[in-house]
């Protein structure tokens, strides 16, 4: 009996030293062991014309044609999984994300300091157009005003507790004084209202420099009996005087501090004038003076100068008052 020829890659018919197949040759089929590498087609009925066309004959899995299997088409097909394609363009990468992080977050600073200082300024604007008004009213001369920056203003603002508020007034007059420069510091303003009082004021300084054609300009407005006299007035810092001349004749005067108010001593008169009368004319100004400085205020010490006088003032614990006790405090 004569064998069948063996198969290529084997030793023998029945698989006897079986020897693993070349990778690089694929095996060519018998033309009695499988259909050709061409796909048999079956008929379907065409549902337009109903002629039968041939379609693929679909192959066993065990049958690794070259040739793609065709599904018949009413068999559904399985389910596929589809991937999403990343999207390159709207997924953003790491760097690019934590730079738009980083400007995010400097445009939110800029923003909140921007509008923290546009904050600041417009509460000391408004702070400062409401503290000038009150100034110039008290002073009746024009004036400025400034703010201590520790803490930042407008957390002062909010709160209505100052720390530091100076004031400075232009030096035409302080009400009745003629001639005088007022400069003014304020210290733990703290505006609550109250039944009595808009708020209280921890400690004020002030230094009032009094001119001497401003004492004169003074003493003529108000003691026309006397000032109608008065043709000049000079001070001496050596012996602390001030000298209010009328023609030949004149008063000499020294200012002292006496319980809190500044007074004028008159020392000598030369002339006509009797020295108590020049005396209480001078008492009746200095009243004046001492009675209209509002939040309490006191004069602690006078120098003289080879220009003028000058006073340093304070209060303590003040209580800033209503606007019915003094209309200049309404605005507050």
């Amino acid at each position: 009996m004569t064998n069948p020829p063996e198969r290529p890659g084997q030793s023998g018919w029945r698989g006897r030293g079986t020897s693993s197949p070349d990778p690089a040759t694929h095996r060519i089929p018998r033309q009695d062991d499988a259909e050709p590498p061409t796909e048999q087609l079956r008929a379907r009925r065409s549902p337009q014309t109903g002629v039968g066309r041939a379609f693929p004959k679909p192959q066993s899995p065990a049958d690794h044609s070259p040739t793609q299997q065709l599904r018949r088409a009413d068999e559904p097909l399985p389910p596929q999984r589809r991937t999403a394609a990343p999207d390159s363009e709207s997924t953003p990468k790491r760097p690019r994300s934590k730079q738009t992080v980083v400007l995010i977050a400097v445009i939110v600073v800029a923003l909140l300091a921007g509008g923290l200082a546009g904050g600041e300024l417009y509460a000391r604007h408004r702070a400062e157009s409401i503290l000038v008004g009150v100034a110039e009213c008290v002073v009746e001369d024009g004036a400025s005003v400034s703010f201590g920056v520790n803490p930042p203003f407008l957390w002062q603002y909010a709160v209505g507790d100052y720390t530091d508020i100076t004031v400075r007034t232009e030096g035409d007059r302080v009400q009745s004084a003629n001639g005088m420069t007022a400069e003014v510091t304020l210290e733990d303003v703290r505006l609550t209202d109250t039944a009595d009082s808009k708020g209280t004021i921890g400690s004020l300084q002030a230094t009032l420099d009094w001119t001497s054609a401003g004492i004169k300009d003074t003493v003529v407005a108000e003691l026309p009996q006397v000032g109608s006299f008065v043709t000049d007035v000079t001070t001496s810092s050596a012996d602390g005087t001030i000298v209010l001349q009328a023609g030949e004749n004149s008063v000499t005067a020294k200012p002292i501090v006496t319980d809190g108010d500044l007074n004028l001593e008159v020392l000598d008169v030369v002339g006509p004038l009797p020295r108590d009368f020049v005396q209480s004319s001078l008492n009746d100004l200095t009243r004046k003076l001492n009675d209209n400085y509002p939040l309490g205020i006191h004069a602690d010490s006078v120098q003289v100068t080879e220009s003028g006088v000058v006073g340093t003032f304070s209060s303590q614990d003040a209580s800033i008052p209503k606007e019915d006790a003094n209309p200049c405090f309404a605005a507050l």
